[in-house]
């Protein structure tokens, strides 16, 4: 009987081990791996679902650090997201929250679950500065309303 080459992944140190291979064989740029770096990457996505709460990120920095990973630039996300330069820096900049669109888009780009960006964090925002740590996601408030 064969052995497997690759199993479902138990451990993190058998997870790192499979990245460091997937990184490898992608490095490679040789079409003969592609069945096995598919594989790789369904083994390896299956454990980031099952692992990663993301309980304690918050969605721009999570957003950010997939950003660097990916090597891309707040330009790129203005195609990937189909937003302003302009929306993009503040979302980044944390004066605009994430839309429920947008958050499908950054869900569907980096292959996470929308959990992971649909979580509240605090924005700076000129409107609402002076209600003292006021937790806003996309809303505006209106002045006379707060009242």
């Amino acid at each position: 009987m064969e052995t497997l080459k690759y199993k479902v992944i138990k451990d993190q140190k058998q997870y790192d081990k499979y990245c460091y291979v997937l990184e490898d064989l992608i490095s490679r740029d040789d079409q003969a791996y592609t069945d096995e770096i598919d594989l790789l990457t369904l083994l390896i996505e299956k454990w980031d679902t099952e692992h990663n709460t993301f309980d304690d990120s918050d969605p721009i920095e999570l957003l950010k650090s997939l950003m660097d990973e990916h090597d891309l630039k707040a330009k790129d996300l203005v195609d990937i997201l189909g937003l302003s330069k302009g929306t993009v820096s503040k979302i980044l900049n944390y004066h605009k929250g994430l839309s429920k669109d947008t958050i499908r888009k950054l869900s569907d780009y980096f292959k996470l679950s929308q959990e992971a960006f649909n979580r509240p964090y605090k924005l700076i925002n000129e409107v609402n500065r002076h209600f003292r740590n006021a937790s806003l996601m996309n809303t505006r408030k209106n002045m006379m309303e707060a009242r």
